[in-house]
């Protein structure tokens, strides 16, 4: 993992503002050390959760995306270390372990609409996530993963089957499904690589925008009895399903075995994202989705990707970072109700 950067305390300490009669996340989560290998420190670390980030946007810019997905780990990783420390938070369950920078793997400016160029680096990519991954898994900890495209998905998902040398379930909170064709890596077809390679069994998107899928894509659903989806327009604008009933339905799909818990950022509406939408769940509901699935024993691990805080419009304030600590902190409360 040559492009993974360790935080230590020392580091994390320069993000931090202290308040006299409070107690910061940052005083009482763990951190690695330079002193020995990552494997070591997880096998030695008594936290339960793992966060990590991935400070790429390679995968979107190789699908034809909006660029700026790499800059989320920075304002989550200040936001996260500012929260209180209190009965609610539990910092001592979580190991903030670094993120991953691979800036060293990006194109001179001649090159970046070089998709050919770009979906091979989204290959090397892959390889990290899916070592760190395993590595999380191996030691009986869960993965939190923050940043870059939804490519991400296929190294997590990889990491935790081969960790547990068996598929994996996912289920994703998405505007779309990210099950595009076999044409060379990139954000929009992480889950299509995962079941084509075996390591993905069954695959349910939640909150599909109708408008937004091509018929291709629904046929090829439709022909995979593993694969399964239920609208937004279903829920939030026909009123078919009340969320709570459409969360059961993604639920019941997945949960039979281990399954990864995937949240894009561009079905909240106004989210800046790579593809921000106007219309589209809230955050609020985001974390309904991310509490709902967490409580199951099943869950093998947190991924949110595609957030592009530099997208942020000048007339709106949308704070990316306060936004994906929330849905953190709730899938570590689920954990432990």
């Amino acid at each position: 993992m040559n492009y993974f950067n360790l935080l230590t305390f020392k580091k994390a300490q320069q993000l931090v503002q202290k308040r006299q009669g409070e107690t910061k996340f940052f005083e009482t989560v763990s951190f690695t050390t330079l002193k020995t290998s990552i494997e070591e420190q997880l096998k030695k670390s008594s936290a339960e959760f793992v966060l990590f980030g991935i400070a790429e946007d390679i995968g979107v810019r190789a699908n034809e995306g909006k660029t700026g997905a790499k800059n989320t780990w920075n304002s989550v990783l200040k936001t996260v270390l500012n929260i209180q420390s209190n009965r609610f938070s539990k910092p001592n369950q979580l190991l903030i372990l670094g993120h991953f920078d691979f800036d060293k793997l990006e194109l001179k400016s001649s090159d970046k609409k070089d998709l050919k160029k770009l979906r091979k680096k989204v290959n090397v990519i892959d390889a990290d996530v899916t070592n760190l991954v395993h590595l999380i898994k191996k030691s009986g900890k869960t993965p939190i993963a923050v940043g870059g495209g939804h490519n991400n998905a296929y190294g997590l998902i990889k990491g935790c089957a081969l960790a547990s040398k068996s598929k994996i379930n996912a289920i994703n909170f998405d505007a779309h499904t990210d099950f595009r064709a076999l044409e060379g890596r990139h954000s929009g077809n992480g889950f299509s690589y995962a079941m084509d390679e075996g390591f993905l069994e069954c695959y349910f998107i939640f909150g599909v925008h109708e408008n937004y899928t091509s018929e291709s894509i629904y046929k090829k659903i439709d022909n995979n009895k593993n694969v399964a989806f239920i609208s937004f327009e279903s829920i939030a604008v026909r009123k078919e399903f009340s969320f709570g009933k459409a969360l059961e339905k993604g639920q019941q799909f997945v949960s039979k075995q281990p399954f990864g818990i995937e949240v894009d950022c561009d079905a909240i509406a106004h989210c800046p994202s790579s593809a921000m939408t106007p219309t589209g769940f809230d955050s609020t509901k985001a974390r309904q989705f991310v509490f709902g699935l967490g409580k199951n024993s099943n869950t093998a691990y947190l991924h949110i990707c595609e957030a592009a805080s530099k997208l942020n419009p000048k007339k709106r304030d949308y704070n990316v970072g306060k936004m994906i600590v929330a849905l953190i902190m709730d899938f570590i409360q689920a954990k432990n109700s």
